[in-house]
């Protein structure tokens, strides 16, 4: 969002209703890949996917750019990567190794949440290379998924997957090492102020 729009803080909002969509139907997806009704859970993925496009659409256009809408979007992209991951790492989908690249740069951001929080600062901005590494993963899971399924159609989507996912958490932590960065200089601004 650009620093243009105006913040409200209404909560019954288009966009609000479509992220709180969103998030329920996380568990519905996490129930639906471990009972390996993979062509269900790849529609709700799907759906989550362009919903995330739209509320942010949306949420411009009809001026409806909310404080509560910009915690809710990334938080429900975060619990949607996370449980997607988690649980394609237990159907042997992914590697171990990916489930711990994509939390543990969730971890050192949640950390360095906390520590801004305390001294009285907001959340960052979000970054344009956080929005590709998420939309990149949130394309590489469903097609991950395809992966799994025989012929051309899984040989396809496993390249592209693989593609998606490994820009996806390139993008993710060179976002996350920008974020660290603005949250040095902020508090080193707000050091030398003290």
């Amino acid at each position: 969002m650009s620093g243009t729009d105006d913040v409200s803080t209404r909560v019954l909002t288009v966009p609000n209703l479509i992220s709180f969509a969103r998030l329920l139907l996380v568990p519905v997806f996490a129930v639906l890949l471990v009972r390996r009704q993979d062509l269900w859970a790849f529609a709700v993925l799907a759906v989550s996917g362009a919903s995330d496009w739209l509320d942010g659409v949306l949420a411009r256009r009809l001026g409806q750019v909310s404080r509560l809408g910009q915690l809710l979007d990334p938080a429900a992209d975060r619990l949607f990567i996370l449980v997607t991951i988690v649980a394609l790492a237990w159907r042997g989908v992914v590697p171990w190794w990916l489930v711990v690249a994509l939390v543990a740069r969730d971890v050192v951001l949640a950390l360095m949440l906390l520590v801004l929080a305390r001294v009285g600062e907001p959340p960052l901005p979000v970054h344009l290379a956080g929005k590709a590494g998420t939309f990149a993963l949130l394309y590489a899971f469903p097609l991950l998924l395809l992966a799994t399924w025989q012929g051309a159609l899984g040989t396809v989507a496993t390249v592209l997957g693989w593609a998606f996912a490994l820009w996806g958490v390139g993008l993710y932590w060179f976002s996350g090492v920008l974020y660290l960065e603005q949250a040095r200089r902020v508090l080193r601004v707000r050091s030398r102020a003290a």
